[in-house]
């Protein structure tokens, strides 16, 4: 009987790991089956003992998942990087963001601003605090809900700019993305995958762990907005 071999990933590193699973399924004969939920409500359930062989979240949660006990201890390794990007409805003027005041001056004249409880979403409020506008912006933010694209409000017109990992708007229907946030604000998030001790067969999911982490698998990164660890 073929193994099965299950996972729970943040949204932002869906796509990706789709790409990945069929190749591994073929070359195996297991079954591979991985949940992408929203990062929080993945790391709560994690916490909350639910059972799973493989764990790919951001790199600073994974680190506190293994010092908590629900990641094997040295079983982690860095999966890929994401920066954070802007997204415009379709067709609408795009912002510059050449530097930081243009991001800063744009986000000050939009009507709404749309963010994400992620890393992208804490980056951003640290960025409203530091430049003394978060009070300023506090009627004019939403924050889409947990497993909810960004991109999806910007879509519908509920937000006229939009911020999130790119490669969670890079492929959503009814945006623009106006590219990444400048180098001087910029915030590269790194996704780690692990081994979960809930785990009952941590020898296959090891071996996933690393085809996920391997050369092997560096285009699919690239091809929805990531890069290689």
């Amino acid at each position: 009987m073929a193994f099965q071999i299950t996972g729970i990933s943040s949204m932002a590193t869906r796509q990706i790991l789709a790409d990945l699973v069929g190749p591994y399924e073929q070359r195996t004969g297991w079954r591979v089956k991985i949940q992408s939920i929203g990062g929080v409500d993945a790391a709560r359930r994690v916490r909350a003992g639910e059972p799973t062989d493989v764990i790919i979240l951001a790199s600073n949660v994974m680190e506190q998942l293994e010092a908590e006990g629900h990641v094997v201890a040295g079983s982690r390794a860095d999966f890929a990087r994401s920066g954070i990007a802007m997204a415009v409805p379709s067709g609408a003027q795009r912002p510059s963001i050449a530097d930081a005041d243009s991001v800063k001056q744009a986000m000050l004249k939009a009507r709404k601003i749309c963010y994400s409880t992620g890393p992208s979403g804490d980056h951003l409020r640290r960025l409203w605090e530091r430049w003394g506008i978060l009070e300023a912006l506090s009627e004019r933010t939403v924050q889409a809900p947990a497993g909810v694209p960004v991109g999806r409000i910007v879509a519908e017109h509920d937000a006229d700019l939009g911020f999130q990992q790119l490669s969670e708007l890079l492929h959503v229907p009814g945006i623009d993305i106006v590219g990444p946030l400048p180098p001087d604000i910029q915030a590269v998030t790194v996704f780690s995958a692990g081994i979960a001790n809930s785990s009952s067969q941590p020898k296959e999911a090891g071996a996933l762990v690393a085809y996920l982490t391997s050369r092997e698998a560096e285009a699919a990164k690239r091809h929805h907005g990531m890069e290689p660890a």
